[in-house]
């Protein structure tokens, strides 16, 4: 089935490798204000919140800062210094400290994990994302036992596409994404390289049991799907457990993906994105044999960032069951309405500011980073 050029200004379908994916047009939906409530302001471009478990009684997250910091916010709105034990983050371009994330069992041995832009060691050029755990002394604000779990491979010198989310499945495993580095796109579609992949890992580090190219040659054993730009958010689907993402496009083509193990999702040969400056199509179209869809995608692209379902024990009825995204270059709340994996209706919601983080807290509400040099942490209002 040959595809049709990209329609402007309505939903329609698209048949790529057997799954239809409905593209948002440029007049969108219509859009409505988010009412939502300050709790903290004064973050320098905060990339990241994790709850603590007390967090119902006090409030308490840990919020990252692109700059390589770390800190506690308070409900009261309170920043604590900086976290104590962050390796060294190289913070230019698009690099920095990203996404951070509790062990599943953080309760018995206080394990966080962080995700980072790495540089190279002993003075040399190139960068890479890297993630690192360890064991959060809440007295003292210190991060102890600090080790680097996974690199990127291989390092690149670039301030681009460094992803990255961080999401334990059910298994206890750890998805991480990764960015393709920009100038080195066509790395997404081979299997030597950690460029444009979601890899899967246990705690430890280590290649996760049943990883699709364990023992294949030529492959590394951690990589997970390929084919992937610059991931951004991720999240667990509530009721089937599987990861969902959403990755920018270049100039339009931004996707919302269920990622597959072992499966192609086609950046930079299958795209709905154009070049920058020339507009020009990049790779063969959008759709062939064996690529799998996007479950949708925009045009032109809305820059998104963070990612949560609305599972049911939430604080809101209406959007039960349906998934907010973040949007960076819109500015907005992206409001998806779900069947199963088919996207049935859109809903914007204008924030003002870009949105970089959109997390589910244990309080049944949701919570918002804002990406700016005066960022701030609103509680999303029913």
């Amino acid at each position: 089935m040959k595809p049709s050029p990209p329609a402007r200004r309505h939903l329609h379908a698209r048949l790529v490798a057997g799954a239809s994916a409905a593209m948002v047009g440029a007049a969108g939906p219509a859009t409505e204000p988010l009412r939502s409530t300050e709790i903290a302001r004064g973050l320098e471009h905060p990339w990241a919140i994790a709850f603590l478990p007390d967090f119902e009684n006090s409030g308490r997250m840990l919020v990252t800062e692109r700059a390589g910091r770390m800190r506690l916010v308070s409900r009261e709105g309170t920043l604590s210094e900086p976290l104590h034990g962050v390796p060294p983050v190289f913070a230019r371009g698009q690099g920095g400290l990203f996404d951070v994330v509790l062990h599943p069992r953080f309760a018995d041995n206080s394990l966080v994990y962080w995700s980072y832009a790495e540089p190279a060691a002993n003075g040399q050029n190139g960068n890479s994302t890297a993630v690192a755990r360890g064991r959060l002394d809440l007295q003292a604000l210190t991060l102890t036992d600090v080790r680097v779990i996974f690199r990127q491979s291989p390092k690149f010198d670039s301030t681009a596409h460094f992803g990255s989310r961080l999401v334990f499945a059910r298994d206890g495993s750890l998805f991480v994404t990764l960015g393709d580095r920009y100038y080195r796109r066509d790395d997404a579609h081979t299997l030597d390289t950690h460029h444009g992949k979601i890899v899967r890992i246990t705690d430890e580090g280590a290649p996760a049991p049943g990883n699709p190219f364990i023992g294949k040659n030529g492959a590394l054993p951690e990589i997970w799907s390929y084919g992937h730009r610059n991931i951004q958010g991720a999240a667990l689907h509530p009721a089937t457990g599987e990861l969902w993402t959403h990755e920018h496009g270049p100039q339009g083509g931004d996707e919302l993906n269920v990622p597959r193990a072992g499966a192609d999702h086609g950046w930079p040969v299958i795209t709905f994105g154009r070049e920058y400056m020339t507009g020009a199509v990049i790779g063969e179209g959008t759709a062939r044999e064996g690529v799998v869809a996007p479950l949708t995608y925009w045009v032109p692209s809305i820059a998104p960032s963070g990612m949560a379902f609305v599972d049911p024990s939430t604080r809101y009825p209406a959007w039960r069951g349906q998934l907010l995204v973040g949007a960076l270059r819109a500015r907005q709340v992206v409001r998806l309405e779900l069947d199963g994996k088919r996207v049935v209706r859109e809903h914007r919601h204008e924030v003002g500011e870009r949105v970089r983080d959109v997390r589910l807290a244990p309080d049944g509400y949701l919570y918002l980073l804002t990406d700016e040099a005066n960022g701030r942490v609103l509680r999303v209002e029913p």
